[in-house]
């Protein structure tokens, strides 16, 4: 009795889509970090599930979604009821420290990139997060303005010292001011600015990495 035949969408990974071999799906999951994909026993379940996840940007199938067999460390855990995916991940990488510093914000649950800064000469990890972190709600406030529900929409971090710093409206860096670096501090001083005359409601979440893997926002350089 030959096996019987499935349907694989892949909402996450190198090409998105509905896909009717393993090989094929398995091209565009395999070692791509946090690819969401799961199989189904009809084209038009599959079909459903892409239709349904591009509308809401979450998963509105069962919590069995698989991740990539092979997967690293860095994947998601997609079984986890614990992250909330209409949600925005902010992150920041650092080459040396001081180095090359960028940030980003990318949105939870489909992985498409929010924001992009950098790089930045002569910047730190810590400075990138903060910065990452005050992007991020600052660009849900704008987006609220049109539409409400972006001012409740959580904003996850994998920094302590990023969410302390807004939380305190203050940074502490041992990070010396120079020319080359100037534009960091700049900013900076930018979103501080910002900080002190806008209040925000958006919940800043720590990202359990630990459980969940590598933030989505991660620049995958580890």
């Amino acid at each position: 009795m030959p096996p019987k035949k499935k349907f694989y969408a892949v909402m996450r990974g190198r090409r998105t889509g509905l896909f009717t071999r393993w090989e094929d799906c398995k091209q565009q999951v395999e070692g791509f970090q946090g690819a969401i994909y799961k199989s189904f026993p009809s084209r038009a379940e599959a079909e459903a599930a892409i239709a349904a996840y591009k509308q809401a940007g979450t998963l509105p199938f069962d919590r069995a979604v698989k991740s990539a067999q092979t997967a690293k460390p860095s994947a998601i855990d997609l079984q986890s009821e614990d992250i909330i995916w209409n949600s925005l991940s902010v992150d920041a990488a650092c080459s040396g420290n001081p180095g090359d510093m960028e940030y980003r914000g990318v949105w939870t649950a489909s992985g498409e990139e929010a924001f992009r800064k950098g790089p930045f000469a002569q910047g730190t990890n810590n400075l990138g997060e903060f910065l990452a972190l005050a992007h991020g709600l600052a660009l849900l406030q704008t987006l609220g303005n049109d539409m409400a529900t972006y001012n409740d929409m959580p904003i996850y971090t994998d920094s302590r010292t990023a969410i302390a710093w807004v939380r305190r409206r203050a940074v502490k860096t041992t990070l010396k001011q120079t020319a080359r670096n100037q534009p960091i501090f700049e900013m900076v001083d930018r979103a501080l600015a910002w900080l002190q005359v806008h209040p925000y409601s958006n919940p800043i979440l720590k990202w359990n990495t630990e459980q969940w893997g590598e933030i989505p926002a991660d620049f995958g350089r580890k």
